[in-house]
């Protein structure tokens, strides 16, 4: 069975609703949560915020956020999944914000990618990865490890 597919059966089981806010992966991972036959009882939808002022805009993160800590930031992540999630008011809110490449971004390498998680109030975090290859493989990997992070989540609450 597909990850997507895992996933999508564990929140359908357990009554857990799930939005997403994506910048590098432009969408990529609502897609894929959208391949899996029944996933409308669970995923409504959510944003694809490309641009910082589109961050700005439908996610209310404020400037400052950004102008701080930078968009590829952990900062920026857990505010762009706790922004989606209270928003569209669901369980459960995944974000993904990096450079996918080829240039660098903010100084940070094509590759770097922050993955934010909110789930309820209590449980929110974001995490740092370092994926190698080209752009689509980069927003690939980002993907599959959205996936993984929502499973592990709710798993382990």
């Amino acid at each position: 069975m597909a990850l997507e597919e895992t996933l999508v059966n564990e929140l359908l089981s357990r009554h857990i609703t799930i939005t997403a806010a994506e910048s590098l992966t432009a969408g990529e991972f609502q897609s894929t949560l959208g391949n899996v036959p029944g996933v409308s009882e669970v995923f409504e939808g959510g944003f694809v915020t490309y641009s910082n002022q589109v961050k700005e805009q439908l996610l209310h993160i404020p400037s400052q956020v950004i102008d701080e800590f930078g968009v590829v930031s952990e900062p920026t992540a857990i505010w762009m999944a706790n922004q989606a999630r209270s928003i569209m008011n669901k369980d459960l809110g995944v974000s993904f914000t990096g450079v996918a490449g080829p240039d660098r971004l903010e100084g940070d390498p094509a590759g770097t990618v922050w993955i934010g998680i909110a789930y309820s109030t209590q449980h929110t975090y974001a995490k740092q990865f370092h994926f190698k290859g080209s752009r689509n493989e980069v927003r690939a990997a980002a993907v599959k490890a959205g996936l993984e992070m929502v499973l592990d989540m709710i798993h382990r609450h």
